[in-house]
């Protein structure tokens, strides 16, 4: 397998720039999540590691040597995409085999990488059935059985169960997830589902109008978010906005909102102007000593929890809390926010105001 660098891509299609000033680092064996909105540059950066687009500029290193301008064909990497892309006229057995046997592999050779693949994958049982009459699991489990069968440097995977059912895409992403960690492979994987690349990532890019906003572990993201796109796109429901004029100097403990004061963590940069605090719903505890109060406005029920939805001074706040918690619409309720849970951002900007906050991991440099 392989470690793949990204340095400085940019793509542009005439006038539109899809994807501007990118810098990553996918390690040897990581399972690497591009995420993002439609139209945010994803596709078009898997693409171009691929060699399916060449950059405008910038450049791409595989195992170590700089393919940014070279065609698929010289990358050695597999390509799973989201409708499968079989071959109709043939059964399961020539659609696995037909990349080694279009490389004049030997055929006893075929014979073994087919069934080490078809063991890895479970479907012996429908090697000579034809595609057409596949699940969309099986049909994806082929697909992915093609790709595996020519050992590649890496394998991109644009959306490859986006069109699956959720039940059953659920299932398919912890099967791809196990099959990825016995295998060790390099897999740069295409999603716009947050959940999705929470669950399956080791370490997610997450980009936004061609521009990487952050780069790091599903829980750094998660946590600390770098900007308020991170921190919006990504939880459910997401992060909240409580936005407030004020000043923050450097190694502050804390910010006033609405005469309260509320802790924070001591690592943000000095500001002044319009402020944001965010905070995690799940990080929001509804008290009657509080001094940020707001009015409840509405409880949605969901079980062992309750999304409770209150508005305040300073913007809307949903918390969620205990499902046996009773709250009234209405009703004045105080908020505890957890300080270690914290995060201050610009409101010009969208920046997060922490120092260890730097160009890689924000992505722009």
């Amino acid at each position: 397998m392989a470690e793949i660098v990204i340095k400085n891509l940019r793509k542009d299609f005439g006038d539109f720039t899809a994807v501007q000033s990118s810098s990553f680092t996918i390690a040897d064996g990581e399972f690497f999540m591009l995420l993002g909105p439609s139209g945010c540059g994803k596709t078009t950066t898997l693409r171009m590691i691929a060699g399916l687009e060449l950059p405008t500029s910038g450049e791409i290193y595989i195992d170590g040597e700089e393919v940014g301008q070279k065609p698929a064909s010289q990358r050695d990497i597999a390509f799973v995409f989201q409708m499968f892309a079989l071959y109709p006229h043939m059964n399961v057995r020539r659609n696995i085999t037909y990349p080694l046997v279009s490389q004049g592999m030997p055929r006893a050779q075929i014979k073994d990488k087919l069934a080490e693949v078809a063991r890895i994958l479970g479907i012996e049982n429908i090697l000579d059935r034809p595609v057409g009459g596949l699940s969309g699991g099986d049909r994806q489990r082929v697909a992915l059985g093609r790709a595996i069968v020519r050992d590649p440097k890496a394998f991109m995977m644009d959306e490859p169960l986006g069109a699956l059912d959720a039940e059953f895409r659920e299932r398919m992403a912890e099967e791809l997830r196990a099959l990825h960690d016995r295998m060790g492979a390099t897999t740069v994987y295409v999603t716009h589902d947050q959940l999705e690349a929470m669950q399956m990532g080791d370490k997610i890019v997450v980009m936004n109008h061609g521009v990487v906003e952050q780069f790091g572990t599903p829980q750094e993201i998660y946590d600390k978010p770098a900007t308020m796109f991170v921190a919006d796109f990504i939880g459910s429901p997401p992060m909240n906005f409580l936005r407030f004029d004020g000043t923050v100097t450097e190694g502050a403990s804390k910010v006033t909102l609405n005469g309260a004061d509320i802790a924070v963590p001591v690592q943000h940069e000095a500001a002044a102007g319009k402020l944001v605090l965010g905070v995690r719903p799940e990080h929001v505890i509804l008290s009657d000593t509080a001094g940020l109060r707001g009015e409840v406005l509405a409880a949605e029920y969901l079980g062992t929890t309750q999304i409770v939805t209150i508005e305040t001074a300073h913007g809307e706040v949903k918390a969620r809390t205990g499902a046996a918690q009773s709250v009234r619409p209405g009703e004045t309720v105080g908020l505890d926010l957890l300080p270690r849970t914290l995060t201050v951002f610009d409101d010009q900007t969208g920046r997060a105001l922490r120092s260890n906050l730097n160009a890689e991991v924000l992505g722009h440099g």
